[in-house]
């Protein structure tokens, strides 16, 4: 079964393996719902943020997409990314490995991040190239997570669904019937997935931020609630869902708010500041949306009247199984 390793068994096996617990220097450490580390190694203001994230799915564009999937979580914990490993795993030397460099040197100097170092090889067994980068950078006020309070209102950048609707148009494109136009303007998402721009801003005001990746935004809000331990609960026909998504994820038989959603960035903002807040990022050109309020109770994420409290699993992946299926 591809996808994330649900949260009992990171709870079972994972957070608590961590080698030397009693280090006074990590301020957030493995836990669930969190992204990134925030660690303060030398004392002072800042705060190093470092998280990792592979990349696999791609073949096309795999370097230009995995920078912002590496920063994007760094960005959303209130840190500028600055630092960035790469490894770069082949499935053999027919791959365009000059292609992937260049991409990856482009997508880093479009964010402001240095590629540092890293690792490559070659792997026989796999089908497609296989990246996973660490991205590092310096925050004066670590943004985790678990800070969503009730009281706080949700926000949401963008809109929903953007990674998943492009890999909707690039990989299924040929499968749904979906007219040229829309098929050419869903491809393009791919070139809004950074949130680095959005996190700027909104880190000013957040108590927690989250990039919503796998399973999307309904995922993304549940992972907050989860980790702060509150009640998200959001009015589904207030989520931002772009017409090519709609257009996309209807041919596909799929929930925009449950596929990949790279590209938007949810936050938690206290009541009396979510108008300034909301005013920063249209005044910046960024769309974004109130989409609900953070209630105390047991942590659940309420949508349009149903309460979720199990992981979500993104609405891609059958998609992908059957089609290797009828490969």
């Amino acid at each position: 079964m591809p996808g994330k390793v649900s949260p009992d068994d990171l709870l079972a096996h994972v957070f608590e393996r961590t080698g030397t617990a009693a280090d006074e220097t990590v301020l957030q450490g493995p836990a669930d719902g969190e992204d990134a580390a925030a660690i303060a190694p030398f004392g002072g203001d800042e705060t190093l943020v470092v998280s990792s994230d592979p990349i696999s799915l791609a073949a096309e564009g795999v370097g230009t997409l995995a920078v912002p999937v590496a920063c994007n979580d760094v960005a959303a914990s209130g840190a500028d990314p600055r630092w960035l490993t790469v490894v770069i795993m082949l499935p053999d030397e027919e791959t365009d490995l000059e292609a992937i460099t260049r991409d990856l040197d482009a997508a880093a100097r479009d964010v402001g991040a240095t590629i540092v170092g890293g690792h490559s090889e070659y792997v026989d067994q796999l089908e497609r190239p296989l990246l996973s980068l660490t991205a590092m950078g310096a925050a004066d006020s670590f943004v985790p997570t678990g800070g969503a309070e009730p009281g706080d209102s949700v926000v949401l950048t963008k809109a929903a669904g953007l990674e998943g609707t492009a890999i909707l148009a690039t990989d299924f494109g040929d499968v749904f019937a979906v007219d040229d136009a829309v098929r050419e303007r869903a491809e393009a998402f791919v070139d809004e997935i950074s949130v680095v721009p959005d996190a700027r801003i909104v880190r000013e005001y957040a108590t927690a931020m989250h990039d919503p990746t796998e399973g999307g935004v309904a995922a993304g809000l549940l992972e907050i609630a989860r980790a702060s331990g509150v009640r998200l609960a959001v009015d589904r026909e207030a989520v931002p869902i772009r017409e090519e998504t709609r257009r996309l994820c209807e041919a596909a038989g799929v929930d925009p708010l449950r596929i990949f959603g790279s590209g938007a960035l949810l936050a938690t903002v206290p009541g009396d500041a979510v108008e300034d807040c909301l005013a920063a990022l249209a005044d910046a050109g960024l769309e974004c949306a109130e989409i609900g309020t953070v209630e105390a109770g047991d942590p659940a994420l309420v949508l349009g009247g149903e309460s979720i409290t199990e992981p979500i699993e993104d609405d891609l992946y059958p998609l992908w199984e059957r089609a290797d299926g009828e490969a």
